[in-house]
């Protein structure tokens, strides 16, 4: 089979089973424009409808595949009856389209529109709203951005989607958390050798792979003997999940958009906000292969189904026979980037804390919350070290935006480690990220733990002189 017909497949396959990821843009000319409509939509959560948000094409499809060596040009249309702005995340625009509210421009308001057009960076991304509250109503979509080499490989694509879902607004969440804090429950200790830790502070009604439960879980049909990449975005407001691919064997090509050297193994941590590229290898004999999702900490899972035709498909039980394990980010040492920042000594170097905890429920960076922050300052040109030490018992998803970094320390280890935007940061752990400055601007930094997040664990990293 061609790879031209097997990418047609692909999309076919995965567009049958949910209207889930849109694919490429009609006809290639430099001068299309992908409508974008921020609006709501309604989901079946193990048989209660559930009102969420959505970023939907003109056609209701969710999500944007650009082809090789075109430009992102999108119009934004908010759709919703609240204001919002989108945030292109794993992407490098300038920054008055990064899109975070009054830097430098405000939010849509209702009804309002803006257009974007800058040279996106290849790879598997996602966009989503830069509002704590609205991600977690799934405000949120897949971003890929092929190449080339995407078009040319004998493989099918896969696009895997991840969020947790409650029906509780976050306000209410943050209400509870603040006059009680949390451990109290089942997951926040679900694991005697993490019981120091508070692994999970919510317990969510539901875990979405590509909007659908265990109850009903997406099937995508894949060829005997083929090749399947696996893109799967870890969309989730307060979720860590280990990725399993069960009896295939897969091989881990890809972080955050950026390539790593092969890592073979069945079994992969996803923190929130990160994206990661598995090649699944199909058997010639066929068979159906779940691709589960199971939550840091506890028994709860998701997935989908990759399945050659004519398999007959097991019902998946919604929570595993053990709980998985907490993920303290020990998989960062063995990634190393096919194409690491040059070498070269760091120009200038940041360090910074990552204060809060469970009671009272409060977060920061260097103990100052979002609007008394500090602000980390650089200068074109250079390279930047920033270290992050987590002084809590929470793990942080660091995210930067306007940049890749390269993962250069943990701990007191140095390692050539992978090039990312977003980075694990384990309770009491310290890593190290290497930043080359050449984009002018305000860019922030923050954890993509949504209630951290709306408690004001974020700064900015702003360029003068």
């Amino acid at each position: 089979m061609s790879s031209s017909r097997r990418s047609l497949m692909t999309m076919a396959a995965a567009l049958g089973a949910s209207a889930f990821v849109g694919g490429p843009r009609p006809g290639n000319a430099a001068t299309d424009v992908t409508s974008l409509r921020a609006t709501t939509r309604t989901l079946d959560v193990n048989g209660r409808a559930a009102t969420v948000l959505g970023l939907l094409q003109a056609d209701g499809r969710q999500g944007i595949v650009i082809p090789p060596g075109e430009r992102f040009r999108v119009r934004l249309v908010n759709g919703l009856s609240e204001p919002t702005i989108i945030h292109w995340h794993g992407q490098t625009p300038p920054v008055e389209q990064d899109g975070v509210a009054d830097v430098p421009l405000p939010m849509l308001a209702p009804g309002a529109t803006r257009d974007f057009d800058y040279a996106p960076n290849s790879g598997t991304h996602w966009m989503h709203a830069h509002v704590p509250d609205q991600e977690m109503r799934l405000l949120a979509a897949p971003l890929i951005v092929r190449t080339k080499e995407d078009v040319r490989a004998d493989r099918q694509e896969v696009v895997l989607m991840l969020h947790d879902f409650s029906f509780t607004p976050l306000g209410e969440h943050l209400a509870r958390l603040g006059s009680e804090g949390a451990g109290h429950g089942p997951a926040a200790h679900a694991n005697a050798g993490a019981a120091a830790m508070d692994l999970n502070d919510i317990d969510f009604d539901a875990y979405l792979a590509n909007d659908r439960t265990l109850a009903d879980p997406q099937v995508v049909r894949i060829e005997r003997g083929g090749r399947v990449l696996l893109r799967i975005i870890n969309g989730a407001g307060a979720t860590v999940f280990w990725i399993d691919t069960g009896t295939l064997r897969g091989t881990l090509v890809a972080v955050d958009g950026h390539a790593v050297e092969p890592q073979p193994g069945a079994r992969i941590g996803l923190a929130m906000g990160q994206r990661v590229d598995i090649v699944l290898e199909v058997p010639r004999e066929g068979g159906a292969f779940p691709i589960l999702a199971l939550r840091e900490g506890a028994r709860q899972q998701t997935g989908i189904v990759l399945a050659t035709a004519g398999m007959p498909i097991t019902r998946i039980a919604p929570e595993a026979d053990a709980v998985a394990a907490p993920f303290d980010g020990g998989q960062e040492l063995r990634l190393h980037a096919v194409s690491p920042l040059p070498m070269r000594r760091p120009d200038r170097a940041l360090h910074v804390t990552l204060n809060g905890g469970m009671t009272p429920y409060a977060w920061s960076i260097d103990s100052q919350p979002w609007g008394r922050h500090r602000l980390l300052e650089v200068r074109r040109g250079e390279r930047v070290e920033l270290t992050m030490e987590n002084r809590s018992m929470m793990a942080h998803p660091m995210h930067l935006h306007g940049h890749a970094f390269q993962v250069v320390g943990i701990g007191s280890q140095r390692f050539a480690g992978a090039v990312r935007d977003t980075v694990h940061v384990p309770p009491m752990g310290r890593v190290t990220i290497a930043i080359d400055m050449e984009k002018p601007g305000r860019w922030m930094f923050h954890c993509h733990h949504m209630p951290h997040l709306a408690a004001g664990m974020m700064t900015e990293l702003r360029y003068v002189g």
